[in-house]
């Protein structure tokens, strides 16, 4: 397999085409805003072509480029967007009169990748997609994905204040059926959590877009509930960039400068690129000093995290051909405190030590007007490392504890295979058959034996445009995996119709299907809160999904634009993995099947653009499935949950400064529970996770051309802890208790710096 990955390789490099280079000319002129001002945030491109500059502090603008007529685009997001034909001759300077932009509400459009042909707009994918750009990351202050995705609709996060970890929900759906992507790469999980999402460099990020309903036809396993896909930053325009980013943050009212108490995040990165070939190279370190909270010992209720994160990034790209390659990097580190035992002056300490690598390298060639080709290839290598000591407060030493399990390493590598081919048949119909082959492997104290699991499929798709109002993607995909017998076929079937200029209708169904990961099969977890087994016995998930959305764009004006979305789903689930009690040992948790688990709701999306104003107001209701319906028909098949969220930005011009307001709030979370009374009858009753409000405020300034800088507050309504009045409190995954939220109110001040040339 290892020389058949080569080949792939080699195949992509020998086909890299040379172009020949003549005498070229130039191409000079400014570009204003509509105060007259450089347009310093504007670029000057050649559309179709590698050929483009920024515009410089004086608003002019320089490109050499090679006899031809062209079509010259000058944009900046905000403003309007010129084009002007040009024609270039050899040794000659081609001079432009000065161009002004205007500001506008018609902003560039989003353009999307995750299950598409080709990058294409969200107003054109079949697919109902919802993203998030580079300017709300950096509006929000975040220092990881958590800090931008818990403000979206449908989206919940729980934590696991023991392991220091959290678990994302999407749609009423568990971490274990969203799929994490990386640039198109899945992420590897050592648990059923998705505690990767907190191991990516958010500095890295260009994109975040969130595809809501089964993709498994085009993405396999794990994408049940839909697919999350982190879009890294790509080379731009300049020949050499730095960038970097300091920000400290208290957490509550615990706050030291720099190091130790409070959040402390700093990121330096730096690019260049010249006739085609483009390097990049970025660290981050993020420090959370932890958080006391309540307790009045040296344990900690939110445990210290150390992380360090490096990337590297190398590529050729020309008109035809992009090929990169790129390594992220992660060392992790969380420090469980433990109590100091009064009778011996002695405490125990855990520290949590997670290392990650991922290698990826991708390849994108047009072959011509009517066929693509893309493959990636990858590998990761995780692993999780549990270090217990003892320390003895009268002497000072530090020794490593010999209990059962406290000295441990887990590891998980996979290895990924993946190439699609785009083929136009004609206006009307485009195809898109792919591989697809994953290979995962585990090993370690707490995994039984030395287990692999591997998955091949062929999918092929089809876009058929039978008008051009109707777009319909019929897709199946073939599965042969190394531990179940998968089902022959799983098919897919999405479409859309405009209605109307303004109005778009979006029709899907798919077969979901996901096998049982490693960690689900042979992963043993037991320390003092956990007590978990994997089963080797567990069946294969799979599903039958329906979704629908409406789009209606009600005000698109030079001055104003409105566009509201209305969606709905449906999901039945059979065989659903989860954790029930070992029959043989009560006291253990271990993987199980459910039987049927259904999800259904709908969420109702509003945006409003003006010239200095954005905001967003959502609502969405989640229905989850009561599997005690089943033997009491008096009990509500479902139980449901509201949410509210809204996003503000406002541009204050003659300061340049963005002020925004970012809310939501999250519905209290009913469930139905049994319980044993004195008696020995089981009774029913309802347990409800409390309700809450969560809001950030935050303001972006720019002090200088390169300079910006960042503050304000998160979680103004000071929330830490949820009411919770389940009584189940026994078992390894307990919901019983007081439920964790957050470390309170905070205030974060940060500096971000952007210099290019």
């Amino acid at each position: 397999m290892r020389h058949f990955f080569l080949l792939i390789c080699c195949f992509h490099l020998l086909q890299l085409p040379v172009f020949a280079q003549g005498e070229n000319g130039k191409i000079y002129g400014t570009v204003l805003t509509a105060d007259g001002k450089p347009a310093i945030s504007a670029t000057a491109s050649l559309k179709s072509t590698r050929y483009g500059t920024t515009i410089d502090a004086e608003g002019n603008y320089s490109i050499e480029a090679p006899e031809g007529r062209y079509t010259l685009v000058i944009q900046s997001l905000g403003l309007e967007t010129k084009i002007v034909p040009v024609r270039v001759k050899a040794g000659e300077i081609a001079h432009i009169p000065a161009t002004t932009l205007n500001e506008s509400t018609r902003q560039l459009a989003d353009v999307v990748v995750t299950g598409q042909y080709q990058p294409q707009s969200i107003s054109q994918s079949v697919y109902q997609i919802r993203t998030i750009d580079r300017e709300r990351i950096l509006l929000r202050g975040a220092t990881n994905l958590i800090g931008v995705l818990n403000n979206e609709l449908g989206i919940r996060f729980s934590n696991d204040a023991t392991l220091g970890t959290s678990d994302i929900q999407l749609m009423g759906m568990s971490g274990r059926n969203v799929k994490i992507l990386l640039d198109g790469v899945p992420m590897v999980d050592r648990g059923d959590t998705r505690e990767s999402l907190n191991q990516i460099d958010i500095n890295t990020i260009e994109r975040v877009e969130i595809v809501e309903g089964p993709m498994s036809v085009s993405y396999g396993t794990d994408a049940l509930a839909g697919i999350i896909n982190i879009i890294t930053k790509k080379p731009g325009n300049d020949r050499f960039s730095v960038s970097g980013r300091v920000q400290e943050e208290t957490v509550g009212r615990e706050y030291q400068a720099f190091d130790g108490k409070g959040s402390h995040n700093q990121n330096l990165a730096v690019t260049w690129q010249k006739n085609g070939w483009n390097a990049s190279l970025g660290g981050t370190r993020n420090e959370f000093g932890g958080w006391q909270g309540k307790s009045v010992t040296r344990t900690q209720e939110w445990h210290a995290k150390d992380q360090l994160l490096g990337n590297v990034k190398m590529g050729y790209r020309n008109d035809n051909v992009n090929i990169w390659y790129r390594l992220d990097a992660v060392d992790e580190t969380i420090k469980a405190l433990g109590a100091v035992n009064t009778n011996t002056d002695q405490a125990r300490d855990q520290n949590y030590i997670s290392t990650r690598f991922t290698h990826q390298m991708q390849g994108d060639w047009r072959v011509g007007e009517q066929l693509q080709l893309n493959s990636i290839l990858s590998y990761t290598d995780y692993s999780r490392r549990t270090q217990t000591t003892n320390i003895d407060f009268t002497t000072g030493k530090r020794t490593l504890s010999l209990g059962q399990g406290e000295q441990d390493v887990s590891g998980f590598d996979s290895r990924i295979f993946r190439t699609t081919i785009q083929y136009k048949v004609s206006a009307m119909v485009s195809l898109q058959p792919g591989v697809d082959i994953n290979v995962e492997r585990a090993s370690g104290a707490r995994i039984l034996g030395s287990p692999t699991i591997s998955d091949y499929a062929l999918f092929i798709s089809s876009e058929i445009k039978p008008t051009s109002a109707v777009t319909i993607r019929p897709g199946l995909r073939f599965i042969k995996n190394s531990v179940y017998d998968a089902p022959p076929v799983i098919p897919s079937l999405n479409t859309k119709i405009t209605l109307h200029k303004n109005t778009d209708l979006r029709l899907a169904y798919a077969r979901g299907f996901r096998s049982p990961a490693l960690r689900e099969l042979y992963f043993n977890f037991f320390d003092a809160s956990h007590s978990i087994t994997g089963n080797p016995n567990l069946k294969a998930e799979y599903s039958n999904s329906f979704n629908g959305s409406i789009t209606w764009r009600s005000v698109t004006t030079s001055t104003l634009r409105i566009t509201s979305t209305l969606t709905g789903f449906y999901n039945d689930f059979h065989n659903l993995i989860s954790y029930g009690v070992d029959p043989g040992n009560p006291g253990v948790m271990r993987t199980i099947n459910v039987d049927r688990f259904k999800t259904t709701g709908g969420t109702f999306n509003n945006t409003l653009y003006t010239k200095n104003l954005q905001l967003t107001l959502g609502f969405s209701h989640v229905g989850r499935y009561n599997s005690l319906t089943q033997s009491d028909n008096s009990l509500p098949e479902f139980v449901w949950s509201p949410e509210i969220n809204s996003n503000l930005t406002y541009h204050l011009q003659k300061i340049d400064t963005k002020v925004s307001l970012f809310y939501k709030y999250t519905g209290k979370r009913p469930s139905y529970e049994t319980q044993t009374g004195t008696d020995g009858k089981t009774t029913t009753r309802l347990a409800e996770t409390a309700a809450y409000h969560w809001a950030d405020l935050t303001i972006s300034k720019s002090i200088t051309k390169y300079v910006t800088l960042n503050t304000g507050a998160k979680n103004l309504l000071n929330v830490t802890r949820l009411n919770n009045t389940s009584t189940d409190v026994g078992g390894a995954h307990s919901t019983g208790g007081a439920v964790p939220l957050s470390y309170g109110r905070s205030y974060f001040l940060g500096l971000n710096f952007q210099w290019g040339k």
